[in-house]
């Protein structure tokens, strides 16, 4: 039986939040992870948009490249 290892080349997640700081928190969580795998930020891309209520709710999208 063999053991055979690949590499993560590229990985892109998704994160929300209801605030700026707790997705900030989130991302760096994540990028602090995706270091153990040797994968560094290529490229982040964010939107606000508002709930019916009027509050502001963040999206962000980051790219991971080794």
């Amino acid at each position: 039986m063999g053991f055979e290892l690949d590499l993560i080349k590229d990985k892109i997640e998704f994160f929300d939040a209801g605030s700026l700081q707790e997705l900030e928190n989130k991302i760096q969580k994540q990028i602090d992870n995706n270091q153990a795998l040797m994968l560094r930020v290529h490229a982040v891309s964010h939107q606000t948009v508002f709930t019916p209520e009027g509050k502001p709710y963040y999206t962000a999208s980051v790219h991971f490249k080794s």
